[in-house]
């Protein structure tokens, strides 16, 4: 039997695509060469940080806890001298320190208001011992004034409070006008039963003392 013949492939055809194909633009990233110096003029990506800043960076890494030991121990430190800040800020009254309860001009003015005074709640503590020694007496005599004082003393205790919780409020609406002074009274009222030497923050005025 005969072969087929085959047809040969041109010439021109496999030539033609050779050249086509290392004629074709290839998309290659061109490498830069890391050992050329850089221009100083050219952009940076960021600011140069200060060396203050650098050095307080240094610092903030140095000092960052590693275990949960060390955080513990961190936080228990700053808590006790936050405490003992707080504890000279009651006693001397620097406002920086103070608990937020006691913060601000308003509460402030309540505290010197109630300390520039006489308050018939902050004697209740010594005229309760003696109301207490004299119930316990077993002389009827006596055991009714006991009653007699403790009833006096209530009732003097209630209205001083009323006196001086309308007085207050009056002055601090005259003081500050346009600030807070929501639980400001309560505030004050709270701080008149205590005796003077015992009040936190400690007293700033003396008795008489305009405030």
């Amino acid at each position: 039997m005969g072969s087929t013949p085959r047809h040969p492939v041109p010439l021109c055809f496999v030539f033609r695509s050779r050249s086509k194909d290392e004629k074709a633009p290839t998309d290659k990233v061109p490498v830069t060469d890391s050992t050329q110096p850089r221009d100083p003029q050219a952009p940076k990506g960021r600011p140069t940080p200060k060396r203050s800043e650098a050095q307080s960076q240094r610092r903030s890494v140095a000092n960052t806890p590693t275990t949960r030991k060390e955080a513990a121990k961190r936080q228990r430190d700053e808590r006790r001298v936050q405490l003992e800040r707080q504890r000279q800020a009651l006693a001397g009254g620097d406002e920086r320190y103070l608990p937020a309860r006691d913060k601000g001009p308003v509460r402030k003015f309540a505290r010197d208001w109630v300390d520039s005074r006489f308050n018939v709640a902050e004697f209740f503590l010594p005229l309760a011992v003696v109301i207490l020694v004299l119930s316990v007496v077993r002389v009827a005599a006596l055991q009714n004034i006991a009653l007699l004082l403790w009833l006096v003393v209530i009732v003097l205790i209630v209205l001083d409070a009323i006196v001086s919780g309308f007085r207050l409020r009056k002055r601090l609406e005259e003081r500050f006008p346009d600030q807070n002074r929501r639980g400001a009274v309560a505030y004050a009222l709270m701080r008149s039963l205590q005796m003077r030497r015992l009040r936190l923050p400690k007293p700033q005025v003396k008795r008489g003392e305009r405030p």
